[in-house]
């Protein structure tokens, strides 16, 4: 098993809620990453043989024996969002688009589990306009809010995200979210805020709009108690009042303690914590209140980028 150390990223719409999982305090953390592997920046191991590498660093050591030979980085980030202020409204690209623009294998899916509600009870997701045409002209005119459409949802709600999809999330929320490793995101509308040195956020209307697909609208979903959602490329479980869990299956899980208390491999590990979980490993000192296991699939394939 890998212990993970988590990782806080301060964002322009973050709030102060996450800095109880960590010891920097900060009233504007947007991300607390606690499974992050790209490039130069991932989190730190703290347990066995690698402890003190950053995952990025041994991923490539193991990555064939638990099917992941095809992803150059660890495919799953893993992360409690808060949104003090909405997210900016955007979209993700398909496979198709991912592999033809971005040179990328895969496009961007992700879930929300809520840990707490927006404030006005509604998600931003979806497209009010019935085509693209329409879409293009309240763009022009720059009527932004009135492509948007809204979902409601509440406190233990689960919603997924497909690309193409225009969506944010709402101010007020607090999730557990699970992103497929990708940083294909266009920027639709970002509310016209600006940033520390006084400037607007870069805006990606033209990939946004090749990108959005209008009758695309996510549906809320529970997740029943230890019972798995499969979505097209993971796969994830919700477990409440635990005290005992073990990997039993064929692949690498991603297992999030959100909250209660846990030691791993003689590693304590505090709420908010990811444990990356080889097949057959088990975690038997535990209380945890609420916890989630994500997993990539392996009975898909993956279109190789030239």
């Amino acid at each position: 098993m890998l212990v993970l150390q988590p990782m806080f990223h301060e964002t322009i719409w973050g709030g102060p809620r996450l800095s109880r999982f960590t010891e920097a305090k900060g009233d504007s953390i947007g991300h607390f990453y606690t499974c992050y592997c790209r490039e130069g920046i991932s989190n730190v191991i703290r347990n066995g043989e690698h402890k003190g590498k950053h995952l990025n660093e041994v991923f490539p050591l193991w990555k064939k024996d638990v099917g992941m030979e095809e992803y150059p980085f660890f495919p799953l980030t893993i992360s409690l969002t808060e949104a003090d202020h909405n997210l900016s409204i955007q979209v993700h690209p398909d496979d198709k688009t991912a592999i033809e623009v971005e040179h990328r294998n895969r496009g961007k899916r992700e879930s929300w589990y809520f840990l707490e509600a927006p404030d006005n009870g509604l998600l931003i997701n979806g497209c009010k306009c019935k085509d693209k045409e329409e879409v293009r002209k309240l763009l022009d005119q720059e009527r932004y809010m009135e492509i948007l459409d809204a979902i409601p949802v509440k406190v233990g709600d689960y919603v997924f995200v497909e690309p193409g999809t225009l969506h944010c999330i709402s101010a007020g929320s607090l999730v557990y979210e699970i992103e497929e490793g990708s940083d294909s995101t266009y920027r639709f509308y970002d509310f016209d805020r600006l940033d520390k040195n006084g400037k607007k956020r870069e805006l990606h209307l033209e990939m946004a709009y090749l990108t959005l697909d209008p009758k695309k609208q996510s549906v809320v979903q529970h997740y029943p108690d230890g019972q798995e959602i499969v979505e097209a490329t993971y796969a994830s479980q919700k477990f409440e009042n635990i005290t005992y869990f073990k990997n039993d299956t064929d692949d690498l899980k991603c297992f999030t303690l959100v909250y209660g208390t846990a030691t791993c491999d003689g590693v304590e590990i505090t709420q908010g914590t990811t444990v990356l979980l080889f097949p057959g490993e088990e975690i038997k000192d535990m209380d945890a209140k609420l916890a989630f296991t994500a997993r990539m699939r392996r009975d898909i394939n993956l279109t190789p980028v030239e």
